[in-house]
């Protein structure tokens, strides 16, 4: 299917022979130019006549094919593509991912290997990543302190791309969750109020930051903020785990969140499996046509045809 953006451009055809019809010919008066090769001219002036006239025929077809080519272009003629369905969402999600020491723990098993908390981490959330096509996502990483690493996109390949290679202790060895909730508060604030979700991964309690998990709870149950906590507590060897469970529970209570615990990555992949049926993508359909610019082609023809015609009043020039 074609398609013109401006129809109206067309008025402008009769423009040349407008301009011809009512602009008046410059009147230039010059000296004669006396030419000793003027007889020999005049005895050839039948053959010259009849060349003349078709030059002058072609010239005016191929002046007039350019700027009726042109017009075509200016027009910005388009091909509308097959409709397409397009889906959009109606989440925007933060991830607040630790990047602490005790990340680097190599104490997640996956059949006989053992595995650091953090590379299961970011397996498991690679998969939850392509489960969230139509989201606008954003990533937070924290130790000592928390940093927007990426804030909200529907790009969430380079979203994944950036979690991957995040490098435990760039943030610090300590562990900021209540800096992560308050940055993830701000980066969420101003959004649609049923769209603001935080999905925080630790380890351990918080052991630095400015604020306090308690306090940054509170901002965002008063931002409309839903805080889903996931605690990473694989045991020790003396069946101990070193998480703060009450802390992470709290925070998910106060702001209408989840609080879940995993000891391994198998319960890990549970954990965001069942996140991902509590934040269901609510999509809608759209219909949308791709536009594909055709301006090109008239362009390229009216550009040739002036060449052209340019080449041939070289050749005719040449010849007399």
């Amino acid at each position: 299917m074609f398609d013109i953006h401006w129809p109206w451009v067309f008025l402008l055809l009769p423009l040349p022979l407008l301009a011809y019809r009512y602009l008046k010919p410059q009147d230039r008066k010059e000296r004669s130019l006396n030419a000793p090769f003027f007889a020999r001219a005049s005895a050839a002036k039948p053959m010259q006549s009849l060349t003349g006239g078709t030059a002058r025929l072609l010239s005016l077809l191929l002046l007039s094919g350019a700027w009726f080519a042109f017009i075509v272009a200016l027009s910005q003629p388009v091909r509308l593509g097959e409709a397409q369905s397009m889906s959009s969402s109606g989440r925007d999600l933060m991830l607040a991912v630790d990047i602490s020491d005790s990340m680097k723990k190599n104490d997640m098993p996956i059949q006989t290997e053992w595995f650091r908390r953090i590379d299961v981490a970011k397996y498991i959330l690679a998969d939850f990543l392509n489960k969230r096509e139509g989201d606008r996502v954003g990533l937070i990483l924290f130790g000592s302190g928390a940093y927007l690493q990426a804030p909200l996109t529907y790009d969430l390949v380079t979203v994944n791309t950036l979690l991957q290679e995040a490098s435990l202790g760039i943030a610090g060895p300590k562990t900021a969750i209540g800096d992560a909730i308050a940055l993830a508060v701000k980066q969420l604030k101003d959004q649609p109020e049923s769209q603001r979700v935080l999905i925080l991964l630790t380890d351990g309690a918080n052991t630095s930051g400015n604020i306090e998990p308690e306090q940054a709870a509170q901002l965002a149950q008063q931002a409309g903020v839903t805080v889903h906590t996931v605690a990473v507590a694989p045991y020790d060897r003396f069946n101990r785990r070193h998480v703060d469970q009450k802390s992470l529970s709290d925070i998910a209570e106060k702001t209408g969140g989840e609080y879940f615990i995993a000891h391994d990555p198998k319960e890990l992949m549970k954990v965001y499996e069942t996140l991902n049926k509590i934040e269901m993508i609510d999509l809608e359909e759209k219909q949308v046509r791709p536009i594909i610019n055709l301006f090109y082609w008239p362009l390229t023809i009216s550009l040739l045809l002036l060449g052209l015609l340019v080449s041939m009043q070289t050749l005719t020039a040449q010849r007399s």
